[in-house]
């Protein structure tokens, strides 16, 4: 199969050119107005360092700030589906109690502002709860193996409050976002759907599991694509609880080696390089939908 052109037109052209120049405009300002002295020979030690005891490479700040962003940001996107999954079922329950409870929860989460969440959580989970169940005790008597499993999957036994209290708030404040595209995936499906299900005898959990939950899956997909990326920009607010994530590296990097622009230009190629990835992880999924959808109705 031959590859398609894509071509390039002159608004193409003026784009790019505008692209640059701003570019350009930009280090003109910070160079010969701001004075700024770049330095970018400071970076890649704090991406990875020689370990002379260990005689190996292995990672530093930066690249350690990443895998936490990583860890957070996968932690929170299974939860919040779930979440999300089961507060949609409930927004569309022909019981009113249960309509009830995902609106209210949906409704709350969704008009309160991120960073409060963060703060309650923190304080009142990680701080009292979270102390008074001596989960952190727990964590640093059990086994190295076991400490080592939490660490690479979680964080160090000694982060694990913090980084559990920042899970739970990123996994219902993205979670309500999920209820609402799993409500709509779902009240998308055509009424004959449901009716042709019901008419074969299935249950109402078997129509869900069967018919109506696949169709809907294929639906939600670019949605979901789009709230995976948000949940990974939205673990950068967690540094304001000393997270150990990407955000939070890099401001204490900053304040060690005043690398301003450079750690910052840094860390936005590090996100970009996460959130890119994903978008096209879910670009391909979409297509492999597509296909199968195509092939089933040939």
């Amino acid at each position: 199969m031959s590859k398609k052109k894509i071509p390039i037109t002159l608004l193409d052209l003026l784009i790019i050119g505008g692209i640059l120049g701003i570019i350009a405009f930009i280090g003109y300002r910070t160079t010969a107005v701001v004075h700024y002295k770049w330095n970018w020979s400071v970076i890649p030690q704090y991406l990875f360092r020689y370990d002379p005891q260990q005689e190996r490479w292995v990672t530093n700040l930066l690249m350690q700030g990443f895998i936490m962003t990583v860890k957070l940001s996968i932690w929170s996107t299974l939860l919040s589906l779930i979440v999300g999954t089961v507060m949609g079922l409930a927004r569309i329950s022909s019981r009113l109690f249960y309509r009830m409870i995902a609106r209210t929860y949906v409704e709350m989460i969704r008009n309160t502002p991120p960073l409060v969440l963060i703060f309650i959580f923190y304080f009142f989970f990680s701080d009292q709860i979270m102390t008074v169940l001596g989960v952190e005790d727990y964590m640093r008597s059990l086994s190295p193996a076991a400490q080592s499993f939490l660490s690479f999957f979680c964080a160090p036994p000694g982060q694990c409050s913090a980084f559990f209290s920042a899970v739970i708030t990123l996994v219902l404040y993205e979670g309500a976002y999920m209820t609402e595209i799993i409500r709509a995936g779902i009240e998308s499906i055509e009424r004959g759907q449901w009716e042709a299900s019901a008419s074969s005898g299935l249950t109402w959990r078997q129509q869900m599991r069967f018919v109506i939950l696949p169709q809907a899956t294929r639906r939600v997909l670019p949605p979901v694509a789009g709230q995976l990326i948000s949940t990974i920009k939205d673990s950068a607010i967690v540094s304001v609880v000393s997270i150990q994530e990407l955000t939070f590296q890099g401001l204490e990097l900053m304040a060690a080696t005043y690398r301003t622009f450079e750690v910052w230009l840094t860390i936005t190629l590090m996100y970009f390089i996460l959130t890119f990835a994903c978008s096209l992880v879910m670009r391909r999924l979409e297509i492999a939908f597509q296909i199968e959808e195509t092939m089933a109705t040939v």
